[in-house]
């Protein structure tokens, strides 16, 4: 028997939306066991103040968003779906300025908005666990992980589908299931000391995005590109750029430039769309160049062997 949802509601976007790639930062690989694309939408698993949750989110022809929620936090998350695809991002206040790969982008990706989750954790686990490894080992580590510690979604979800691990049940992962799972220790260490702080690293005072940023970075492990991540993802950031990320910086400099460059560079680069920068990266991920690639990729490294 298919539960009734505890959450249900409807909305209608005022830009033209689009819902796989609206939840496109959220995913974590093929298989991410907390995100799940369907024909007619999408489900997403997520903890909240109140508890786990699942929802689903379908995109009917006529446009309204119809938004249903199970699980103690279900009346938590069923309300913050409008923000999470977009809803609060003001692009308006942008000025794409006389670039004209970034006028005809930011012409041409309507569907382009920033969401904002309100909730560290969830961008959190999974941003430590991509810290100096390639994204393939990083999401099947993710995978193992989320399998290993977390419960299984509220409600009718997916075969398969679980919530990410809580704090207290991340601390509680022994030394011989991190290594199962394939995690080194220093990212073992970074998420074992955020997981004893999580609490105090929610956005629940309305902090801004530098407030957060500051106490992610005051925990040992988490440097600024850790920080930048999360940010973009639970407070819909639109100006923190992650430096550090180790193909960005020639994304952004082939694309506005035509040539490589270093971190400080690409700083340089985005400048004159300070308050935006990170708008600009999200359009010139979607739709830039990218320099072209010499020499063998980069090969996993699975720890479990080590």
């Amino acid at each position: 028997m298919v539960s009734s949802p505890a959450y249900e509601g409807s909305w209608r976007p005022d830009w033209p939306l689009d819902l796989r790639r609206a939840l496109s930062p959220h995913l974590r690989g093929t298989g991410d066991p907390t995100l799940r694309f369907t024909e007619d939408g999408a489900w997403r698993t997520t903890t909240t103040p109140e508890g786990a949750a699942t929802v689903r989110i379908t995109v009917p022809a006529g446009g309204r968003v119809q938004v249903a929620a199970w699980g103690p936090g279900a009346a938590w998350a069923g309300p913050a779906v409008p923000r999470w695809l977009g809803a609060a991002d003001r692009p308006e206040t942008f000025d794409p300025g006389s670039h004209p790969l970034v006028v005809r982008l930011h012409r041409t990706m309507p569907w382009l908005r920033l969401g904002s989750t309100g909730r560290t954790w969830d961008a959190l686990v999974p941003a430590v666990l991509e810290q100096k490894v390639t994204v393939v080992e990083a999401h099947r580590v993710w995978r193992e992980l989320v399998r290993l510690a977390g419960e299984p979604a509220p409600g009718p979800a997916p075969d398969g589908m679980r919530v990410i691990p809580s704090a207290r049940r991340v601390l509680d992962v022994t030394d011989w299931q991190w290594h199962r799972c394939g995690l080194d220790g220093a990212r073992r260490r970074a998420l074992r000391a955020v997981a004893s702080v999580a609490s105090r690293l929610e956005p629940h005072d309305g902090c801004d995005s530098v407030t957060l940023q500051r106490r992610l970075t005051s925990v040992p492990g988490i440097g600024v590109w850790t920080a930048a991540e999360v940010v973009q993802r639970t407070l819909g950031d639109p100006d923190t750029v992650s430096v550090g990320d180790y193909h960005l910086k020639n994304i952004v400099g082939w694309s506005l430039a035509g040539r490589k460059t270093d971190d400080a560079g690409m700083l340089e680069l985005l400048e004159p769309w300070r308050g935006h920068r990170q708008r600009v990266v999200r359009l010139l991920t979607a739709g830039g160049s990218r320099p072209p690639r010499r020499g063998p990729r980069t090969a996993p490294t699975d720890y479990r062997a080590v």
